[in-house]
């Protein structure tokens, strides 16, 4: 039977009318010719912060697994954490190198945030995802004027501290970064109920259980990209605008007129600042704030 319906199909300069018929003979051609999922091989020798995950247990193993296809396979995704990362990780190394932090917690603020100043249904905040109260327990500024949650270097030297009183009460840095998920009073409860002393051993809510196992597969699959099929360009990459930093220690009326001051506008000096949360700031404390100006590239 045929239908009305036509396709055209251009040819250069030539215009085909293409019959749509209901009773054409499906392709018979498979998916798998021209289009192959492939099951991962999980690295042997994988470890987070120097300390070894044990994929001889059946349970870690298939966790892991799953981790490294969700993430793999979820390609849109995997290109734009690597694409965040080229931007955001040398910023955030140098703090976690100074406070002597394994290198590896950078993946915790991929997994958290996916490198974004985000906000989760609970009202954590940045890309390091605190709530208020611990933020303000580690020295961050937190109101609806100014949230420093989103100023990316103060809010990694506090999830920093956080980390290391996370190190020092559960002595690895593995059950430190699961902590950092469900709590350190959380995780040891629990620990303490069910007379463990590793994250691998622990019964934990599914999110908290994933935490590591996602980690690690983010890890291995930022670290190796190409390993896992994903292909780019040096200039695919993002990167942060060039900018000097100006000392503030008193109140800004109006920030899109400050930010003309300096021949940038509100939404460039916004993108640097994102703690800056109104059209001004009140510093009624005169505060010393440093403040990201845009430099436009000549």
């Amino acid at each position: 039977m045929k239908k009305h319906l036509i396709w055209i199909v251009s040819t250069g300069a030539i215009l085909i009318s293409i019959p749509f018929f209901t009773n054409a003979t499906p392709s018979t051609k498979k998916t798998g010719e021209n289009y192959i999922i492939k099951a991962l091989k999980i690295p042997n020798g994988i470890q987070f912060a120097g300390e070894g995950i044990p994929i001889h247990n059946i349970d870690v193993k298939e966790r892991v697994d799953k981790e490294f296809l969700v993430n793999t396979y979820w390609q849109s995704n995997g290109l734009l954490l690597i694409k965040r990362a080229h931007k955001f990780f040398p910023i955030i190394e140098p703090i976690l190198k100074k406070n002597n932090i394994p290198d590896d917690f950078k993946y915790l603020a991929v997994i958290e945030s996916g490198l974004q100043n985000v906000t989760s249904p609970a009202g954590a905040k940045g890309f390091w995802q605190l709530m208020p109260a611990t933020a303000r327990e580690y020295g961050l500024e937190v109101n609806s004027n100014v949230d420093e949650r989103y100023d990316l270097e103060k809010a990694t030297n506090a999830a920093c501290q956080y980390i290391l009183k996370a190190k020092e009460e559960f002595g690895t840095w593995t059950a430190a970064a699961a902590s950092y998920n469900i709590g350190i009073n959380g995780l040891g409860r629990r620990m303490e109920e069910q007379m463990v002393t590793s994250y691998y051993d622990v019964l934990l809510p599914d999110e908290t259980s994933r935490y590591i196992p996602r980690i690690i597969a983010v890890k291995e699959i930022l670290s190796k990209p190409y390993d896992y099929g994903f292909v780019y360009e040096k200039n695919d990459l993002y990167k942060l605008p060039t900018y000097k930093t100006v000392k503030v220690d008193t109140a800004i009326t109006n920030i899109a007129s400050f930010a003309k001051n300096f021949n940038t506008n509100y939404k460039e000096l916004k993108i640097l600042n994102p703690w800056l949360r109104e059209n001004e700031l009140n510093n009624r404390s005169r505060k010393l704030y440093k403040i990201k100006i845009p430099e436009t590239v000549k």
